[in-house]
This record gives C-alpha cells, sequence and structure tokens, in this order.
C-alpha cells in the first residue's frame, strides 16, 4: 500500500502511470465498437463452446474483440506478424541488417516500415475476415442467424477492411505510446489487458461446472494446484540470471592511478520474455486461418491439426517456441559486439582473454542458457495445456496466457521500482533527502 502511495506522490511517475491506464481503458472501450452491418448476438452464439479452438486462443489474444465483432478484431496481431518478418529480414537482408546496427536513427526508420507492413497486412486480414463472415452467414452457423445483414455486397466488404485496419492502427499507436510515454512494454500489456479482462468470466464459468458437477471439487483444487505452481515456476525462472564477473584494470584518471573495478554482466535465463508464445501463437494461426476459408477436405485437415490440443499442434507449437526463444535472444544479444565494447574500456573476464575468446565464452554461457530457458517456455505453455484438456477449462487458464500475464506484471513492476529508485537517488542527491549528523552533534545537509 505504501508503494502505491508514493508511485501516486511522484509526478512523473504518477503521470506514467495513469497515461498508460487511460490509454489501455480506451482500448477496452473501443473494443464494444460494432462493425458496421453484422450482428453481434450472432456471433456471440457461435463462439459458445469455442473457448478451447483457434478461434478461441484468437480471441483470447485480441481480448474478446471477435466475440464483440469488434473493430478491433485484428487486435495487435498484424503488427506482431511485421515484427516478424522485420526481425527475420534483419538476419538476411544486409540493408536492414546495417540500419540496425546504426543504433537509434536506423531502428527508427525498421519501425517505419515495420508500420506501413502492418498497414499492408490489416488489409488482406480485414478483407479475409470480411469474407469468413460472410462465409458464417452463407452457412446459417449453426441456428445463430445471419452475422452479415448484407453478406455479398461490395460496401460491406470495404467497409469492413477499412474499420479494421483503422481499428489495428490505432492500437498500434497505443501500444507506442504507452512504451513511449507510460510504463512497460505497450503491446505486451495491449495482450495483457485482454486476457486479464476476460479472467472474470472464466471463472464464473468455471464456477458454473462446478455447480452443475461438470467439474468436481477436487478437480477444482487440482486446477488451481497447478496454476498455482506454474505462476511459482515463472516468477523464479524469470527473475533468475546468470552473473558473469567483469574485471576493469586500472586506469589513469588526472594525475591518480583509478583504483580497479569489478562488476557483473547479467544474463536472464529467459531473456526473450513472452515474445516466442506470442509469435508462435501467431504464426499458427495463419495455415488455420487460410484453412478456415475454404471447405476442401485437406483444409478441415490441417484446421483440426492445427487445433490446440491436438498433437500436431503440441509439436509445432514447442518447436516455434524453442526456435523463436533463440532467434529473439540472437538479434536482441550480441556476444562479439559485448566482447568488443568490454576490450575498448578496459574491461575482462577473469580467465578469459579479451576478445574473441570473451565473445566465445559468453556465447557458450548464453546458449546453455537460452536452450534451457527455451525448454520451460514450451514446457509451460505446453503443459498446462495438456492437463486443461482432462478439465475443459477454457484457454484462460492454459500456460500461454499465465506466462504473459505473470512476465508482463513482472516487468511493469520492475520498471516502476526503477523509476522509483532513480527518483529517491535524485531526492537525496539534491539535498531533499536525510540528513546525516556529524559527530558534533551539528546537522550535514547531503
Amino acid at each position: 500500500m505504501g508503494t502505491i502511495v508514493r508511485i501516486f506522490q511522484i509526478a512523473e511517475l504518477r503521470k506514467r502511470v495513469l497515461l498508460t491506464l487511460s490509454l489501455l481503458a480506451v482500448y477496452r472501450i473501443g473494443v464494444f465498437v460494432t462493425l458496421p452491418g453484422v450482428d453481434r448476438g450472432a456471433m456471440a452464439k457461435i463462439m459458445q463452446g469455442q473457448q478451447n479452438s483457434f478461434l478461441g486462443l484468437f480471441n483470447m489474444f485480441s481480448g474478446g474483440a471477435i466475440e464483440q465483432l469488434s473493430v478491433f478484431a485484428l487486435g495487435i496481431m498484424p503488427y506482431i506478424s511485421a515484427s516478424i518478418i522485420f526481425q527475420l529480414l534483419t538476419v538476411v537482408v544486409p540493408t536492414l541488417d546495417r540500419l540496425n546496427k546504426e543504433g537509434e536513427q536506423g531502428r527508427k526508420k525498421i519501425n517505419q516500415w515495420t508500420r506501413y507492413a502492418t498497414i499492408a497486412l490489416s488489409i488482406v486480414q480485414g478483407f479475409f475476415i470480411a469474407l469468413w463472415l460472410e462465409s458464417l452467414s452463407g452457412q446459417g452457423a449453426a441456428g445463430a442467424g445471419q452475422v452479415v445483414h448484407h453478406p455479398g455486397s461490395f460496401g460491406f466488404r470495404f467497409m469492413t477492411v477499412l474499420t479494421l485496419t483503422t481499428g489495428s492502427a490505432f492500437i498500434m499507436w497505443l501500444g507506442e505510446q504507452i512504451t513511449e510515454r507510460g510504463i512497460g512494454n505497450g503491446m505486451s500489456l495491449v495482450i495483457f489487458s485482454g486476457i486479464v479482462a476476460g479472467l472474470p468470466n472464466a471463472l464464473l464459468q468455471t464456477r458454473q461446472m462446478v455447480a452443475s458437477e461438470q467439474m468436481s471439487l477436487f478437480q477444482l483444487i487440482a486446477l488451481a494446484g497447478i496454476m498455482v505452481i506454474v505462476i511459482a515456476v515463472i516468477v523464479f525462472v524469470e527473475r533468475g540470471q546468470r552473473q558473469i564477473p567483469i574485471q576493469y584494470a586500472k586506469r589513469l584518471v588526472g594525475n591518480r592511478v583509478g583504483a580497479a573495478q569489478s562488476t557483473h554482466l547479467p544474463l536472464r535465463v529467459n531473456m526473450a520474455g513472452v515474445i516466442p508464445p506470442i509469435f508462435a501463437s501467431s504464426v499458427l494461426m495463419f495455415p488455420s486461418q487460410i484453412a478456415g476459408w475454404t471447405d476442401a477436405d485437406w483444409a478441415r485437415t490441417l484446421q483440426a491439426s492445427l487445433s490446440p490440443g491436438h498433437w500436431v499442434y503440441i509439436l509445432v507449437f514447442t518447436a516455434l517456441n524453442i526456435f523463436f526463444c533463440f532467434f529473439y535472444t540472437s538479434v536482441m544479444f550480441n556476444p562479439v559486439d559485448v566482447a568488443e565494447n568490454l576490450k575498448k574500456y578496459g574491461g575482462y573476464i577473469p580467465g578469459i582473454r579479451p576478445g574473441t575468446k570473451t565473445a566465445e565464452y559468453i556465447d557458450h554461457v548464453l546458449t546453455r542458457l537460452t536452450f534451457g530457458g527455451a525448454l520451460y517456455v514450451a514446457a509451460v505453455c505446453v503443459m498446462p495445456m495438456l492437463i486443461r484438456d482432462q478439465f475443459a477449462v477454457s484457454f484462460y487458464f492454459g500456460g500461454t496466457s499465465l506466462l504473459i500475464i505473470v512476465s508482463v506484471a513482472l516487468d511493469t513492476v520492475q520498471q516502476i521500482e526503477s523509476h522509483l529508485i532513480t527518483q529517491n537517488y535524485e531526492s537525496f542527491s539534491e539535498g531533499k533527502g536525510p540528513r546525516i549528523r556529524s559527530r558534533r552533534g551539528a546537522m550535514v545537509e547531503q
């Protein structure tokens, strides 16, 4: 409680927190703004019993926007897909690689191209979503009624593409504003808010299942125990790191020789954070989504195989998680650059020769850490999925959602703590902190 009070006592931090909460509130309000020319009630009937399907997974990542047929139905996925594309291209295209190494200006240029790609992907996905909604109306949607009032019309398709593209661009802008002016990673917080918003309804459904004896009290306790264990493992591993000792040689400071300094290079066990499961889920959405737009036998087989809970989905999802853990870590952390910077400023790892040997040592340690972190991410995302199917509960109790919720919450809290520590240090250095009593009893201001 004292920490919350201190947050709102600091003007800069209070402004950032309130801005973040306000923008997330705008996003949640926008989820309930319906597309023109559709029946939200008919879509709600279709979504019943779809929690553990591809459609339920897509609905969870969009914060319930699919069920509401919202202008935010595409969610943040087009931006994530565009980010995946450009991060892959950065490795193989020399021009993008040079821009990425130029620093802030180069990354700004890549981010600008990522935004353009987001708009292009939104237009394509918006058009296919319009066709998909029309197909639901054409099939009668299992007695749910007409989802689209005037299916097949150019006006509906145009307005759907325009509205969904605008909504996706607006969410992208919200995320960037949160990252730049608020607290935490904006894109992760958008997904986080969507998942958290669905938790009360998921808890209510679970309570109804217990009341109707579809779930026993023992199963409920076992499910709660599994969730507690998963959360504890996530907190433990996300805070875990390997500290590589760094020694700086004595340097000449003015007319005196400065003392040698020792510090450490922290390497997190899971440096990729929540990016791998988000990327893996978004990649798996494409083939399943495309297969859902045709009635061919191969498409139905593919869609069934890539449904959450199927062994093919679990295998591919695990492989993608491991791949993106290694890929994202290699993009974000370059051992060669770290070794060069250490050598430049006179730093070295005790017992390791500076330069190439240091880079090889850091890469060796990082590879082992990333391998363990990749197995952890895959296990956290897949194991609860296997166990959850035994209880027939929704996606909100799966490992992916728990990993995103806990990891994003930890990251946001850590940023808030950093602001608090910085503010306390500035107050102390400016003389606003406590005073120290000298030996003679006089008060000496810091």
